[in-house]
């Protein structure tokens, strides 16, 4: 069945003309248009089907959930980079309706090209591990073309475009150790997590650069979210009190900074509080929240676009590994760190 890289090379234009064509989008010249439905009608009857030109050009965007901003934000930003790359795209929320292998199942059967996984089902802590592998597995050897986000997976022939989670958590600690903290706490996602351990990681790193003890009793673990956030920072307190705490996410930090609120302390003048992913309501809530931002634009565009050339038929077969991708987070200074209190 041809695809719509054969027809824009074919009729001598761009993939992203033809889908605007298939798509029936205004502001294409008519003679181009016309020059696309001629490629269209010389091809075989079984690829002129409308089912078949439907599920030509889709893509499928899964992610974990919807409730945590940073996941709609990764969503439309691959969308939109699909969206120029000629490619319409079916989203799917993996942890709702129907689990990462019911989706996968569906987008199969419609015969999409490829599928990008934001975090996906091998990065969850509390899944199998070694069943998730081998589903990847099987579709890779079914010929499906993939893309990890935050995958988290070295060991599948994958690519995997990624935030530096052990930078995040350095820088996060490096900054509160030049404000003059020294009892810097971690509040963090499950102990299982990937991200979680990177970033301990780093904050580890960063205390021992600096000749402080990196004390477990410093680190609270708890389910990602609002209300994790909230249980990992009840366990801080109820310890001897850090003067700081970095956070696993920017949900968990303001679950944290509720807490910190509710036994009467206030951020940043008794605690301040630094997050990770940079969301919308980052700079909005209050105190504004200090925090490390993944540069989701940047890395969506690089893996659509990585996805775009395993899914061209003239680029060679290659391991995936060669062209995965880490950025590095970018620390925000705002409202809720300061010097630890006198």
């Amino acid at each position: 069945m041809a695809g719509l890289a054969d027809i824009a090379k074919a009729a001598g234009v761009s993939v992203s003309t033809v889908s605007r064509v298939l798509n029936r989008r205004a502001g294409i010249k008519e003679d181009t248009r016309q020059r696309v439905l001629d490629v269209l009608n010389q091809l075989p009857h079984t690829a002129r089907g409308l089912g078949a030109l439907r599920r030509t050009g889709v893509v499928g965007l899964l992610v974990p959930e919807l409730s945590n901003p940073v996941f709609p934000a990764f969503a439309e930003a691959l969308e939109s980079r699909a969206a120029q790359a000629g490619y319409a795209s079916l989203l799917c929320n993996t942890r709702a309706a129907m689990s990462e292998k019911d989706y996968v199942q569906m987008l199969t059967a419609r015969g999409v090209e490829g599928m990008i996984f934001v975090s996906p089902e091998i990065a969850n802590p509390d899944s199998d591990e070694r069943r998730s592998r081998r589903e990847y597995e099987e579709l890779l050897g079914e010929g499906v073309r993939m893309v990890f986000v935050n995958g988290c997976a070295p060991s599948l022939d994958v690519p995997d475009i990624t935030v530096d989670e052990h930078l995040a958590g350095y820088t996060a600690a490096r900054h509160l150790l030049d404000l003059g903290h020294r009892r810097i706490g971690f509040v963090s996602g499950p102990a299982r997590a990937l991200p979680s351990r990177l970033k301990q990681a780093g904050w580890s790193a960063a205390l021992d650069e600096a000749g402080v003890e990196p004390a477990a009793e410093l680190v609270a673990h708890a389910a990602f979210g609002a209300e994790g956030g909230a249980a990992a920072m009840a366990e801080l307190l109820d310890g001897p009190r850090p003067t700081a705490v970095l956070c696993s996410s920017d949900v968990m930090a303001l679950g944290a900074m509720r807490e910190a609120k509710r036994r009467g302390l206030s951020t940043p003048e008794d605690l301040s509080v630094v997050g990770f992913d940079d969301i919308g309501l980052a700079a909005y809530c209050q105190p504004a929240l200090t925090t490390l931002a993944q540069p989701i634009a940047d890395m969506a565009a690089a893996a659509v676009d990585e996805l775009a050339r395993r899914l061209d038929p003239d680029e060679p077969p290659r391991r995936a590994t060669s062209f995965s991708r880490m950025f590095r987070p970018t620390l925000i200074v705002r409202e809720s760190t300061a010097a630890p209190p006198s």
